[in-house]
């Protein structure tokens, strides 16, 4: 039976795994670690309406409530440095200091999309920090791990995921990072 959550019709991700790319639907071993009390939750959605701004329009939920996802890398020493940063919707990612300076490069920039997509397993406007390769740090904003549910992609385009935001700090890999996310310009 679905729960409601904002707009959006949610089950335990765990019994339609058929809504998640398969690198996700194996990452939720890691949740019995960090999420035992909270499993996580997947909803169906129109992949047309999958960005977070209109998902967030479609299904109700506020924007600060959305999360996005995002590959960056970055060179030194001739080597790739890969991270996936997590920030609220209502902010933007801090590529050039926060990340920059996690990664120890000179210049951090988002991931090409077809890089991001081969190198994750998942659909492009889709990635979520939940079955990420392993050995990638995983930056997490400090007001995502605040927030008591989050929407965040699934893998796919066609769901969403709704999880404790504590419970994204507590991935392996994971880190919180106070100003990931930097106010939007207005």
């Amino acid at each position: 039976m679905a729960e409601r959550i904002w707009g959006l019709a949610a089950v335990p991700a765990a019994e339609r795994t058929d809504l998640l790319a398969a690198p996700v639907a194996a990452g939720l071993e890691d949740w019995k670690a960090v999420a035992a009390e909270r499993p996580p939750l997947v909803a169906e959605v129109d992949p047309e309406l999958s960005d977070t701004a209109a998902a967030s329009e479609a299904y109700g939920f506020p924007m600060e409530a959305g999360a996005n996802c995002i590959v960056v890398t970055g060179k030194r020493g001739g080597e790739v440095r890969t991270a996936a940063c997590v920030v609220l919707a209502t902010t933007r990612l801090d590529v050039n200091g926060a990340v920059r300076r996690r990664l120890d490069v000179r210049k951090a920039s988002f991931a090409r999309q077809d890089d991001a997509v081969a190198a994750t397993g998942m659909e492009y406007g889709g990635i979520t920090p939940v079955g990420l390769p392993e050995g990638w740090p995983l930056l997490v904003d400090a007001a995502v791990a605040a927030c008591p549910l989050v929407v965040v992609g699934s893998g796919v385009r066609r769901s969403k995921l709704i999880v404790p935001g504590a419970a994204l700090a507590g991935l392996p890999g994971a880190e919180t990072v106070d100003g990931l996310g930097l106010p939007l310009e207005s």
